[in-house]
Formats: structure tokens, sequence, C-alpha cells
């Protein structure tokens, strides 16, 4: 497998392809596919995503769901010979709107700002949707690797169905790499790869002191409490310098880029002090 020498044409191919990848992207967003409040714009996007898988090329799309949960598509574009398998992930709900008098454009409506487009999805995740049926769409749907697409749509309620999903359709999940499609360029027009993530802990905590309530004004102060109890347990997690003090976890080594205070300030929008 060697398709270098043909990457000036997959560039200009690329290029070609890029209006129509942000019109694909605006037509995505428009869809409402707010996972803990809206299934029908879910099925409604899942639905939308299979006809595009097909319309790239994919030698099948299905939609799929278990355990009553919400709907996820699988497409396939077949590997040559001797190829491996790649599967792309990403997924296609998106976090509720907010108080919306709080935004400068409409959230379901992609608006293009300099160079950046503004709306629900338009990068977490539907642009990465959108990314890999563009890159199918450059090798005009026979890429010279096999492909399988994978596209959720409980990412941002915390996935409850996928372990269903993937016991149910491990055979056509199988694949030799996985690339997420879920993360962040290091900056506008860097692309980059992010190889590990701070992980999850999903945990109920019980925490008693005392066999049953009492008046905080009588035994307040003399008896210990619960909560206070809690949150000096909860801040044991951290040493001073916020890193992790859990016997088995540990910090590694950072990444070698510059990442000035002055730039993480203007990112997070972080308070003085």
């Amino acid at each position: 497998m060697d398709f270098t020498s043909d990457l000036p044409a997959l560039r200009a191919k690329v290029d070609e392809l890029a209006d129509g990848a942000v019109e694909q992207l605006s037509q995505l967003m428009a869809i409402q596919s707010v996972s803990s409040l809206n299934p029908d714009g879910v099925n409604e996007h899942a639905q939308a995503v299979a006809d595009a898988a097909r319309a790239a090329g994919a030698a099948d799309a299905t939609v799929v769901s278990e355990a009553g949960g919400l709907p996820a598509v699988i497409a396939h574009w077949p590997a040559p010979q001797g190829q491996p398998t790649i599967l792309l992930y990403s997924h296609g709900d998106v976090q509720p709107t907010g108080d919306v008098s709080q935004w400068h454009s409409e959230p379901f409506v992609a608006t293009k700002r300099g160079e950046r487009l503004f709306g629900r999805g338009s990068a977490d995740d539907k642009g990465g949707v959108v990314s890999h049926l563009t890159a199918l769409k450059a090798f005009d749907g026979n890429p010279p690797v096999g492909v399988t697409l994978f596209v959720e749509h409980e990412e941002e309620i915390g996935s409850p169905s996928m372990t269903s999903i993937i016991e149910a359709h491990k055979d056509e999940l199988a694949a030799d790499v996985i690339v997420v499609a879920d993360s962040v360029n290091w900056d506008q027009g860097e692309p980059s790869v992010t190889t590990t993530l701070r992980g999850v802990a999903d945990c109920a905590v019980e925490l008693r002191t005392l066999d049953h309530p009492l008046h905080s004004g009588q035994f307040g102060g003399v008896v210990p409490d619960a909560l206070t109890a809690m949150c000096k347990l909860l801040a044991t997690l951290h040493d001073e310098n916020g890193d992790v003090a859990v016997a088995g976890l540990h910090t590694a080594e950072p990444a070698s880029v510059e990442y000035p205070e002055e730039r993480l300030r203007t990112e997070t929008a972080i308070l003085d002090g």
C-alpha cells in the first residue's frame, strides 16, 4: 500500500471537495440531534449520515440500535485483497443549546465568521463525521484500505448503549486500527494526532458519619459532618501542585509543544487570580 505518489492529486481532490463539505456540514448542523432532548432529531441525523455514506461509495450503510438506545450508523468500504481495515469513529449527537440569548448566531444555523463555522456540531462532532465522508470521497469511494465508518448518537449522554452495540455488531466493527475524529487540531491549519486522552471514572460514593441526621445548631462542629468529610476525601485525589495523587495513576511527561500561559488564558477565559 503506497499512495504517496498520488498525494498532489489527492490534495487537489480534497480542495475540490471543500466547498461541498462545508455545505454538507451545514445541512447536518441544521438537524437538531440533541441526544438528551430530541430523539426524533437524532433518528433523522442517523438516517442522513447513512444516506451520505452510501453517496460516498459505501457498500452498505445500516442504522442500528440496541438495548433501547439511540441509533448508530455502521457503513463499510471493503478492504482490497491483503489490506487492513480502519474503523473511523465520530458521533452525530450534540449538546443542548443552553440560553440561546447568549449565542451570537442561531445555534442550528451554520454561520461563518472569519475562517470558522459556528453552530452546534460544527466541531463536536459533525465536523468529524464530514471529515470522514470527505476523505472517502477524495478516494472516489475506493480507499486503499478497508474502512468501517461508525457514527454513534449517544456520546454526549455517556454512550449508554455502546457496549450493547459493540457486542451485537462486533464482527461488523472489527478493525486493525481505530481513528477517532473527536478531538482538536493544535492550531487552525495545523493538523495534529492525539494519542492519549484523560479518562473518566463514573462511580457512586457513599460516606456516613452519623446514624441519623442531627440539628446543626446543636451538634455542628462537635460531631463530624459527612459533606465536610467528603470534601476532605476528594481533596486528597490531587497534591498541592494539582497532580494526581492516587496510587497507580501517573502523570505522563508533557508533550514537547509550546503553550504559553497567555494563550491558555485567552482560550479558556480563566479569571485573574
